[in-house]
């Protein structure tokens, strides 16, 4: 953007689900360039009362577990369902060019040529827990356009990749069977965060397993405490390849709003999710603010660390002091 954004236009576009606009606002709120910070924040500011409508669904997976083919077979199932959905996908950034391919709308022939679907794909860049820095912002940005269904998938799954669990409503976790990862998962933390476990490619020659695989899962939720209160994970199969079995994930789904709106629990977690997303933004403005202030000191400290001459410690005691 090396012009000036047009706020007003921004915000008409946006309400009006104008997709062109919407990607433009939420590139503006992705931006880095500190020139772009106060537009972003009154684009924000503007939005605000217009968001909050949508269910959130965060999905993660272990690699190869067809996240993309379920969330397109999941997408074009709710749009049969005249819902509108809107897809924030994020790609993994090289460690080395620090690019991305951002190759979801590929991957998502049929659903990125539905009228009443958005698929954003953004880079990982440096962000820890399997989400972009700014997918909050485009989460609200796309439940002011209009979206019923916001869904987030990470790029992958492990002890890191939680993040998106404090943002979204339901957390999914995709799996397969035959991968050695039935019960090595109930190691993983991330388990732990799941409200279901869909078991992807239950189809051919692989029902059986899938199926087997569902009743692994069934027995780890037994010994796990549920991340959601009054709520017992469930684990499901389908096959996203044939769309089979994604109607009756999504049924899974609404169950959990449903029981989740009378409780009180899902408002309750929609507040705690906007406090968290405060101290995340807090500690990076404070780190950011920290790091500029003293950005002699401490790459003096860096180099007396690189060359043995200091010990960590005492380096991060005198740079503190």
């Amino acid at each position: 953007m090396r012009n000036p954004p047009d706020i007003d236009s921004l915000v008409e576009g946006v309400l009006a689900s104008d997709r062109a606009r919407l990607a433009r606002a939420i590139t503006l709120v992705e931006s880095r360039a500190p020139k772009h910070a106060p537009y972003a924040q009154e684009l924000m500011q503007r939005i605000l009362p217009h968001a909050g409508g949508a269910m959130r669904v965060g999905l993660t997976g272990v690699p190869g577990a067809g996240k993309s083919t379920f969330i397109e077979a999941m997408g074009m199932y709710l749009c049969k369902q005249d819902k509108k959905v809107a897809v924030l996908a994020v790609d993994p950034s090289s460690s080395v060019t620090g690019g991305s391919i951002l190759g979801d709308k590929t991957r998502m022939e049929d659903l990125s040529r539905e009228p009443n679907a958005f698929i954003r794909p953004s880079p990982s860049g440096n962000s820890l827990g399997g989400v972009a820095a700014r997918t909050r912002e485009a989460l609200l940005l796309c439940e002011a356009a209009g979206y019923d269904v916001i869904l987030v998938e990470t790029v992958g799954v492990g002890q890191s990749e939680t993040a998106v669990r404090t943002m979204t409503d339901f957390f999914l976790l995709l799996q397969i069977a035959g991968a050695g990862d039935e019960l090595q998962g109930i190691k993983k933390g991330v388990i732990e965060l799941a409200d279901a476990i869909v078991v992807n490619k239950a189809d051919g020659d692989n029902v059986i397993r899938a199926r087997q695989a569902r009743v692994e899962y069934e027995r780890v939720f037994h010994f796990l405490h549920p991340f959601t209160p009054g709520w017992k994970p469930k684990a499901l199969t389908c096959s996203a390849l044939e769309h089979e079995g994604v109607d009756q994930v999504w049924d899974l789904i609404m169950r959990f709003r449903r029981e989740m709106k009378a409780s009180g629990i899902f408002d309750e977690r929609r507040c705690e999710q906007n406090v968290d997303w405060f101290q995340s933004l807090l500690q990076q403005a404070v780190m950011q603010r920290f790091t500029t202030e003293n950005k002699a000191l401490i790459e003096k400290m860096e180099s007396a660390v690189g060359l043995g001459k200091m010990p960590v410690s005492v380096a991060l005691s005198d740079l503190l002091g």
